[in-house]
């Protein structure tokens, strides 16, 4: 097995240690709150006109695979916690470049995700306040976040606990309020019945495609809780719990808010990609200021993804610098926290922001593009490495299994089956089709020049 000595240690390059200030609540409301990130509330419209009532199986399938990699990234990080995540791992079971390659991948998608994230963030705000410019709305968001990620990490668990239970109450109240309208035991609302679930497939097969292609990658952003987990105060009981929870959050907010939507409003409402699914079905329950209500929610899923996000690129950054993967300024660590790599990773954030305005037509979508598919791809890594570490523990530390994927290694191979099905409905559509090639790129680039990096030291 490559690399079976590999292990993350807890010091920066300059000799100091991360800090552990996250509490379990922290990692508990992290795990809750990530499950229900921007895409869920923002991208979910056009999956639902795209597959129809059909978008509930399409969120069902990318759900279970969702789950198979997070059982799979559980296993990994309660038995190796480490705030390289998947990174670490590969590293660990396939070799230096693997950890590589899915490192420095993971955080341009990351760093390019803060950039969009704010852009959205300051469209909703130059919304309220009309006049004001969208660029300054984005300045003071980074300027916030790299703040709070350049203090002690305990501020970040802060800001996630508070920022998760939002999103949480919110999500809760709205599928309370659709069941009960469902139902019929909602005042002042009928019941619509299965009067707009009839036309199942309205677009055939394509249109699930196209659902399903939409849903997969409305699952980023999982991989947080695994990253945070090796900052806590019980890293592996942190990640077990974590995982062990998984199953009923994505069933429940993801599967379960698409079922409510469809059966509440037509699919084919035009409201539900112009105004969003939620607000839609809000409308149909003719809820007062329904809309500003889900705008203040969207607002909070955009800036708790930008919080996350640059968390995750600092740490992602620090742990590949701290195995000799990249520059040692990044992985200098003062007060618990690697401030370096988090000023890096913002910096990266807003020249993607500038990037929009400057290059709208060129570089901007082709970064994108590039990073289209990378959640595939480090998925591919999770499953790899969990099937060449598994082997390992079983025989030498079967006491670090504390979180243990299901049926393995049919499960495992499912998974990596399910991937292989998925990058090749990316490839029949044409919108899909350059985001696979761009990422297919930028891992071919990065996977010769960590195997070149790999070969170098073998020679030291």
């Amino acid at each position: 097995m490559p690399s079976s000595t590999t292990q993350e240690t807890p010091t920066g390059s300059d000799g100091v240690s991360l800090s552990h200030g996250l509490k379990q609540r922290h990692l508990s409301m992290i795990a809750l709150g990530g499950v229900i990130g921007a895409g869920l509330f923002v991208g979910s419209g056009a999956g639902i006109a795209a597959a129809g009532p059909s978008i509930v199986v399409a969120y069902a399938l990318s759900g279970l695979l969702v789950m198979l990699v997070m059982r799979m990234l559980g296993e990994m990080s309660a038995a190796y916690p480490s705030s390289g995540s998947f990174s670490a791992h590969a590293e660990r079971a396939i070799g230096p470049w693997a950890g590589f390659t899915a490192g420095w991948a993971f955080w341009v998608l990351l760093c390019t995700a803060v950039g969009l994230e704010g852009i959205g963030a300051a469209k909703i705000m130059s919304g309220w306040l009309p006049g004001t410019p969208e660029w300054a709305w984005v300045a003071l968001f980074m300027v916030v976040f790299c703040g709070t990620n350049l203090a002690a990490v305990k501020n970040f668990g802060e800001f996630e606990f508070w920022f998760a239970a939002l999103k949480v109450g919110a999500i809760t109240l709205f599928l309370a309020l659709g069941v009960l309208a469902i139902l019929g035991v909602l005042p002042g609302t009928d019941s619509p019945g299965a009067s707009h679930l009839t036309d199942f497939l309205p677009n055939g097969g394509e249109g699930l495609v196209i659902g399903l292609l939409a849903s997969v990658f409305a699952y980023g952003g999982l991989e947080t809780v695994t990253i945070a987990a090796a900052e806590s105060e019980n890293p592996v009981r942190g990640v077990a719990s974590a995982v062990r929870t998984a199953m009923w959050r994505i069933a429940l907010f993801y599967v379960g808010s698409m079922a409510v939507i469809v059966t509440l409003v037509p699919w084919d409402s035009k409201e539900v990609v112009e105004k969003g699914p939620y607000v839609a079905a809000l409308d149909e329950l003719g809820i007062p200021g329904a809309g500003q209500l889900m705008n203040v929610v969207v607002l909070v899923a955009l800036l708790s993804a930008m919080n996350a996000n640059i968390y995750g690129a600092s740490r992602i950054a620090y742990s590949l610098v701290e195995r000799g993967q990249g520059p040692k300024g990044l992985g200098r660590v003062s007060g618990g926290v690697p401030r370096i790599a988090v000023l890096a990773s913002s910096v990266f954030g807003f020249l993607c922001v500038l990037l929009s305005y400057w290059r709208p037509n060129d570089v901007f979508p082709w970064l994108l593009n590039m990073i289209g598919a990378v959640i595939l791809v480090v998925w591919i890594f999770i499953a790899v490495s969990q099937l060449r570490l598994r082997r390992g523990l079983e025989r030498e530390e079967p006491g670090k299994l504390v979180v243990r994927m299901w049926a393995f290694p049919w499960l495992t191979w499912v998974a990596l089956a399910g991937m292989a099905a998925v990058f090749v409905l990316m490839a029949r559509e044409p919108d899909t089709r350059v985001q696979l090639y761009s990422t297919g790129g930028m891992t071919l680039a990065l996977a010769a020049v960590g195997f070149a990096w790999q070969k170098a030291r073998a020679r030291q």
